[in-house]
């Protein structure tokens, strides 16, 4: 009785209950809500970046309302610091600017007219996300500085000084929250050369390294066709306005559409209103002067391009600024872009003529792809209404609906490994697709072989995603492939598929390659699955020398009565991540391309031999 007396005052909702954090301490509590995804460093939109990102915001604001063209960036270790030469943050507000929420002159239209962080809050997640962070503002000869450890203050510092104004932060993130988090020199400098893409004249320098543009968006244009080895069919449409800048061209060597959208110097990687504004004012005005009823799809195949708008509040979706969301710019937008590309056109006719003969052929070829389509379809018909390589579950998922989350279709090879998952799988909610040997490579080829090859085709109908992932069946797509070379050359093959013309599986995290041991360490007492080589001797030195180790060549050497348990409530996924699209083009057009001699040589040119012992 005393202990279900004790139970009912544990759960009891009454005042005693209701806390109240501080700003800070919420940061620290709910760190996503401010910064998205933690992370390690590994991605770059991992929150050591966000971090970076935030405070480098504030110098660009500074540079984008007429106040100092040089920001200089250092990256030590885990430590980072950041110097501008901006006006420098009132003396007599430093401290609360980085530590109390919705302070700070972002709220005021006079000061900042076209600034990103509108919400009051990046400097001061920094700094309550920051083992160590440091402020020092200086102004007019004077100077304040003040420290924090993890957002609370520990000292502050007055003076004079003969440093010109600006502001200093140097922040080192929290080992606490950013569990092994290092900063990759990679994803700083493409940041920075965004940066430097969208402020012409603005210098950025960065461990020695100078980042600066005279072109603006058209020199992101040339270094994205660059990286791809792609070249324009002319050169590219450039316009640059006070408040919308955009720049395009189309190339022979592409599939789909390339598209870098941003708003106030913050790249929006989901896009949102001005990009999708965009898009339909270029297609008016291509149908308006050609005087035809051309697609979206049709003008915009093979394109590259960019566009950047400034905008004096703009609404994001989240704290992390990936999405733009003021529709109420789309009207103005479309009718500005429409204007400005009908001048362009009755103006360079020659170039004009170009962009329709391109657009003309791609409706040709979509044309012939849709006959493509259909007889693949007919034939699909007459020769089952199933599909042979799928063995199917019962929960489907339907994103309409908020349905079937968590069921998912393993794609694997052969029948020996879909004989183990047959054997062992949860019928409601996990699916098998078995592929017939190695898919075919299509990075160098164009999406009517979706239609002609079998297995692709039928992977297609499997997942339901023809059009767009809107209707794909299941919430996880997961490759399981031998841990050989060969099943990693079979993973590489599939996710090349996906990222060439199901690009979106990607993006919205659905595809996943699973984990499964590579050793089996054993007594009669007790038995380890390792995943490496670590693990293995590790398991080894566990159990003794009387331990028997298995290396497993294939799934299909894993019995069912072992294989359940990885892929049950345990079981390991990767997460397939989606690099920006001039990356994955780059990468993969290596990998992937036909590029045999120079792939070769970089083999060998990394090849690492064992030693013997």
């Amino acid at each position: 009785m005393a202990d279900d007396m004790a139970d009912e005052k544990k759960h009891t909702y009454d005042e005693s209950k209701i806390k109240t954090l501080s700003s800070i301490e919420h940061i620290r509590l709910r760190t996503g809500m401010y910064i998205g995804r933690i992370g390690d460093g590994t991605h770059p939109d991992d929150g050591c970046y966000i971090l970076l990102k935030e405070v480098i915001d504030n110098s660009i604001d500074e540079f984008i309302m007429g106040h100092g063209r040089e920001i200089q960036i250092a990256v030590d270790g885990g430590v980072v610091s950041v110097r501008d030469f901006g006006r420098g943050i009132p003396l007599g507000k430093v401290i609360e600017c980085v530590s109390q929420i919705n302070t700070g002159a972002k709220y005021n239209d006079d000061v900042f007219q076209f600034s990103v962080g509108l919400n009051g809050v990046g400097t001061k997640a920094v700094n309550a996300l920051s083992k160590d962070f440091t402020v020092r503002s200086h102004r007019e000869g004077d100077f304040v500085e003040a420290q924090f450890k993890q957002g609370k203050l520990k000292k502050e510092l007055k003076g004079k000084t003969a440093e010109p104004n600006g502001t200093f932060i140097r922040f080192e993130p929290d080992p606490v929250i950013f569990k092994g988090a290092i900063f990759k020199p990679e994803f700083i400098e493409r940041r920075l050369r965004h940066y430097s893409y969208l402020n012409a004249g603005l210098k950025l320098l960065f461990n020695g390294q100078t980042f600066q543009s005279r072109h603006g968006l058209l020199d992101l244009v040339m270094e994205d066709l660059q990286s791809d080895h792609a070249e324009p069919i002319y050169t590219p449409l450039h316009y640059t306005g006070k408040t919308l800048e955009f720049c395009f061209t189309h190339t022979n060597s592409r599939y789909g559409e390339s598209f870098f959208s941003f708003v106030n110097g913050q790249y929006t990687s989901d896009g949102g209103t001005h990009l999708s504004a965009f898009r339909e004012g270029l297609l008016k005005a291509v149908n308006e002067y050609s005087k035809s009823g051309y697609d979206g799809d049709d003008v915009r195949e093979c394109m590259v391009g960019a566009v950047a708008i400034r905008l004096k509040d703009p609404v994001f979706e989240s704290q992390t600024k990936n999405k733009l969301g003021n529709t109420e710019i789309r009207t103005d937008l479309v009718n500005r872009v429409r204007e400005e590309l009908l001048h362009f056109f009755n103006r360079n006719k020659a170039v004009a003529d170009l962009i329709l003969a391109k657009v003309e052929d791609t409706r040709q070829l979509r044309k012939e792809l849709q006959e493509v389509k259909k007889l693949a379809r007919e034939r699909s018909k007459a020769i089952t209404l199933r599909i042979p390589q799928l063995k199917d579950c019962k929960i489907h998922l339907d994103k309409a609906k908020g349905k079937g989350r968590g069921s998912m279709v393993f794609l694997t090879e052969g029948q020996s490994a879909a004989g183990s998952i047959v054997s062992c799988r949860d019928v409601s909610t996990q699916a098998i697709f078995v592929l017939k040997g190695k898919p075919l490579n299509v990075w160098d080829l164009k999406r009517d072989i979706v239609y002609k090859n079998d297995e692709m085709y039928n992977l297609m109908r499997a997942l339901d995603i023809e059009d767009n992932a809107d209707n794909l069946r299941y919430d996880r797509v997961i490759l399981a492939t031998d841990a050989d070379v060969d099943g990693l050359h079979i993973r590489n093959l599939l996710i090349t598929y996906f990222l060439k013309f199901f690009e979106q599986v990607v993006q919205e995290g659905h595809l996943f390659v699973l984990e499964t041991p590579l050793f089996r360490v054993r007594t009669k007492e007790q038995t380890l699955y390792c995943y490496s080589e670590t693990e293995r001797d590790q398991a080894a030195i566990k159990l003794g020398k009387s331990s028997e180790i298995t290396r497993f060549k294939g799934l299909g050497e894993i019995s069912p009565a072992e294989f359940k348990q990885f892929i049950g409530p345990k079981m390991r996924l990767n997460q397939v991540e989606h690099a920006p699209r001039g990356d994955v083009a780059q990468i993969l057009g290596f990998y992937m391309g036909k590029n045999t001699p120079d792939r070769k040589d970089y083999i060998m040119e990394n090849l690492v031999v064992p030693v013997e012992e």
